[in-house]
């Protein structure tokens, strides 16, 4: 059975765009609540196989999109490295921040595999699960927005620490970046191995990077991980999703050998239409605010995007992640119109 979410991966033309949606688990699914209000902390959750895999799935049973989304977070990482990571509800991460040459020194990077193996176990239970014609997608967090949290102790407004550090110490930094593009290679490797039919890679703070830091940064991090995992999965797919580089992007597109942008909602989707889709699939990007509002509004957003992009390889997706308090029946009527343009 075919994978719609691969074709378009493959820069396929179809008649209705395949669909997922960014956090499509998670505390706005009555489902997920039930669950997590059981388990100690956010970390537990990701690291329990049986737990991870039925909110993976819970979506996939309430909407019926077109992928999954592998449950696990950005920062099993840094937990993994050795880093204690925390989350404080209504707070967000907390890292035991790196500050010193020596606590780059000191991380765990043979621990990665052996740390992260519930995960990969996760995988294998989702795979075994779907229904055939919906894909799995892994995903990692790119260095630099990890690296961000782990410099910073958590998220941050200015994140001056992490850049005062990349200008007076950029071989300190290099070293840590390195690091974390080493991680996540056999990470993504390990998912792969398990059974994702693609990559996400999330460059969140992408964002802030300064321009003449930009492709030191961004480029050749997310480069060098994606080359490395081709080495030995040459037919896996990449989306990376840079949040809020503006004209960074066609460079971004250009140089890192993604086979899919993913746009947040700051990015017309006529622009990309125009001066991108020629180049790479385009994934995005509805408002999750609108998401949120639901209903004609929601549609004629959606609608709106899907003129301007369903002419050229397209996945529909958010700018941005599902907000906790959108109600699920606002994204059942969003699945249900996607699903409905196939029919037409």
């Amino acid at each position: 059975m075919k994978k719609i979410f691969l074709e378009a991966l493959n820069g396929k033309i179809l008649e209705r765009p395949p669909f997922w949606f960014m956090r499509q688990a998670g505390r706005y699914l009555p489902e997920y609540r039930e669950i997590r209000h059981n388990i100690p902390s956010f970390l537990d959750l990701c690291y329990n196989p049986v737990f991870a895999s039925e909110v993976t799935m819970q979506p996939i049973d309430r909407f019926k999109p077109d992928v999954a989304i592998l449950f696990s977070d950005i920062l099993v990482i840094p937990d993994a490295l050795g880093r204690k990571v925390s989350f404080s509800k209504g707070i967000g991460p907390k890292l035991d921040p790196i500050i010193s040459t020596k606590d780059v020194e000191n991380l765990l990077v043979n621990n990665v595999n052996h740390h992260l193996s519930p995960v990969y176990e996760t995988v294998k239970k989702v795979k075994n699960r779907l229904p055939e014609d919906v894909s799995l997608l892994g995903f990692a967090g790119a260095p630099w927005t990890v690296a961000t949290y782990m410099v910073e102790g958590g998220s941050s407004r200015d994140f001056l620490k992490v850049k005062t550090w990349a200008r007076e110490d950029a071989e300190r930094f290099d070293c840590l970046l390195s690091i974390l593009v080493e991680a996540t290679t056999d990470y993504l490797i390990g998912q792969i191995e398990a059974g994702a039919d693609a990559i996400q890679i999330f460059d969140t703070w992408a964002g802030i990077v300064p321009s003449d830091q930009f492709n030191k940064f961004v480029i050749t991090p997310t480069k060098k991980i994606i080359s490395n995992v081709r080495k030995l999965k040459p037919d896996i797919k990449f989306i990376g999703f840079p949040k809020g580089i503006g004209p960074e992007i066609s460079t971004y597109i250009s140089e890192t050998g993604i086979d899919c942008i993913s746009i947040d909602s700051t990015l017309s989707p006529n622009y990309a239409a125009k001066y991108l889709q020629g180049d790479c699939t385009i994934q995005g990007n509805l408002d999750p605010v609108a998401l949120l509002i639901g209903g004609k509004t929601m549609l004629k957003a959606a609608d709106e995007i899907i003129k301007n992009l369903n002419d050229g390889p397209f996945i529909f997706n958010l700018g941005h992640g599902v907000m906790p308090q959108t109600p699920p029946e606002n994204v059942v009527l969003l699945a249900e119109h996607i699903k409905s343009l196939g029919n037409q």
